[in-house]
């Protein structure tokens, strides 16, 4: 299984609520029809290490899919919208990371 990490550094605006109240159910409802779509998790930092320390990502999200193939092709046909409505919550710039799920309990 693959996971696709979404991460927006603790950098600059970050609209949670339009994030979780309009991209993400449009997000889902595009990708989750992709093959071998397993599911996806939206993260919000609340600290970093230090008691009172700020977080080093404000959001992630991390889409988990059977390969990397699969994932691309249910975002590709829909990159367009899903990145243009990326100035409606954010002006961070993201860190993608695609990893292998080499244990999940």
């Amino acid at each position: 299984m693959i996971k696709i990490s979404i991460l927006y550094p603790n950098s600059g605006r970050f609209d949670m609520d339009y994030y979780l109240g309009k991209h993400m159910p449009r997000s889902i409802e595009l990708l989750s029809k992709g093959k071998g779509y397993k599911g996806v998790s939206v993260e919000r930092g609340l600290g970093g290490a230090s008691p009172g320390s700020a977080p080093t990502y404000v959001a992630m999200c991390h889409y988990l899919f059977d390969t990397a193939d699969d994932f691309m092709a249910a975002f590709l046909p829909h990159a367009a919208e899903l990145q243009g409505d990326m100035q409606n919550y954010t002006d961070i710039a993201t860190v993608i990371q695609v990893s292998e799920v080499a244990m999940a309990h």
